[in-house]
């Protein structure tokens, strides 16, 4: 087969491919923003809570959610070659990952309770936390099928149906926070444990929905599940896991940032960091719906055999991110308090929230560029296939540098949590510019993610 037909990258192509996943991931966002909104007024301790087991179950799921990535860079490939079946294939790859998280997460939903109980939390932070947790990891399956499925469909170029699934999750999780945490139309008021399964119950009616148009989409091409392979399994595997283990263990020196070094600083500090963090996803998921869709025209550019239209994708990419995350990084510095005002309701018993808040607020305008430089560059090296150093630079810089950094300038030197926010700045900066190093070196030229057809 013919490859598929592609315009030459331009600002107006990346933006068309861009907008709906820009949609779709900050409809994920949102979804935390309100967990944390719509719980506030039940107090410090229960946005900690809240806010910090989201944190938690996105570092539990994280490491498949990271190798079904990789589903993008294969499926833009063999679209680009002119190969969707093949494409397809990738998909149920990516939906194996899922139902392995799946039996992991129901197994590991009754210890939560016990991987909190060393942690420096107060005690009712903890225990609803630990509530908060035990809901969640039941909805790892879908939360990483509708991963699988929306990167099988980005890689096509299909970025609106994901964002149509995304945005469903939204209206289904706010609404089922509104029944849950407080208790309505009937339902007992549930708190922290309401927002938790209101979050699962979305993710799984989104998953459920996607999963239904896929498997429609298959009975239309005359084949619900094709002819799979062990060793196109193993080579997703093999390029996926490295994808997986990059964001586990950089989520994991951010979670032992949060859980060690910031948590013992207390709830106030806990709760603003996490509030802040929120906002950051938030203002940040635009960016990397530029840098996803940067990558899909890197993969299919790729699969075309046109390895030289990459570095001038990737400069757009980084154009259009730097772009807003400058704009989010000025209004950082110019209204921090009305961003971060709902998130402390009580003028009074929320003024230290808010006065802390608004200081990490500012200084997190410092990343804002390196956010969208890591992302554009990680992103491109992901859909060409360079994933292994990718680990390997995330790995070393999170827990050589970042981790043990902002711990002994924290517990050893004294420091406040500003420090600790600035070891973050740092530690951002100094990613974006090993990715650089390694995006000009050109190592991704001579990868090879999908082996060239015989004949």
């Amino acid at each position: 087969m013919e490859p598929a037909p592609r315009a030459a990258p331009s600002l107006r192509g990346l933006l068309a491919l861009a907008w709906p996943i820009v949609v779709s991931r900050s409809s994920q966002v949102v979804v935390g923003i309100c967990d944390a909104a719509m719980v506030a007024h039940l107090g410090e301790g229960a946005l900690a809570a809240t806010t910090g087991g989201a944190m938690n179950t996105f570092a539990l799921f994280i490491l498949p959610m990271g190798v079904v990535f990789i589903v993008s860079s294969f499926s833009s490939q063999l679209f680009g070659r002119g190969d969707p079946a093949g494409a397809r294939r990738y998909a149920f790859y990516g939906l194996a990952i899922a139902a392995a998280t799946q039996v992991v997460g129901v197994a590991g939903a009754p210890l939560a309770g016990a991987a909190l109980a060393r942690l420096d939390y107060a005690p009712e932070v903890r225990a609803a936390m630990a509530d908060y947790l035990a809901v969640r990891l039941w909805s790892g399956g879908a939360a990483v099928g509708l991963e699988a499925l929306g990167n099988y469909y980005g890689g096509l170029g299909n970025t609106r149906l994901p964002m149509r699934a995304g945005v469903a999750a939204m209206v289904v999780n706010v609404l089922g926070n509104w029944i849950l945490i407080d208790g309505h139309w009937g339902a007992p008021a549930m708190g922290v444990r309401g927002a938790a399964l209101a979050s699962a119950l979305s993710t799984g009616a989104a998953f459920a929905g996607l999963l239904a148009v896929f498997l429609s989409d298959g009975r239309r091409a005359g084949a619900v599940v094709p002819r799979l392979s062990g060793r196109e399994l193993v080579r997703m595997l093999r390029f996926g896991v490295p994808s997986g283990l990059n964001w586990f263990f950089e989520f994991l020196a951010y979670a032992f940032f949060v859980n060690v070094v910031v948590a013992g600083l207390g709830t106030t500090p806990v709760a603003a960091l996490l509030t802040v963090v929120q906002l950051n996803s938030a203002s940040f998921m635009p960016a990397f719906g530029l840098a996803s869709a940067g990558a899909i025209l890197v993969g299919q550019a790729i699969g075309a055999g046109a390895r030289d239209e990459v570095p001038r994708i990737v400069r757009l990419t980084f154009t259009a991110t730097a772009t807003w995350q400058g704009a989010v990084g000025i209004a950082y510095v110019l209204v921090p308090d009305h961003l971060f005002g709902p998130f402390a309701p009580d003028p009074l018993a929320g003024a230290a929230l808010l006065e802390t808040g608004r200081r990490m607020l500012v200084l997190s305008a410092a990343w804002q560029l390196f956010d969208a430089a890591a992302a554009t560059l990680a992103e491109a090296l992901r859909a060409a296939g360079d994933t292994t150093f990718t680990m390997w630079a995330r790995v070393a810089l999170a827990w050589l540098f970042f981790a043990p950094g902002s711990w002994i300038a924290v517990h050893r030197l004294g420091g406040g949590e500003m420090v600790a926010v600035a070891w973050l700045a740092a530690y951002l900066g100094l990613l974006a510019l090993v990715l650089w190093l390694r995006f000009r070196g050109g190592a991704w030229r001579r990868l090879e993610l999908v082996p060239a057809p015989l004949g």
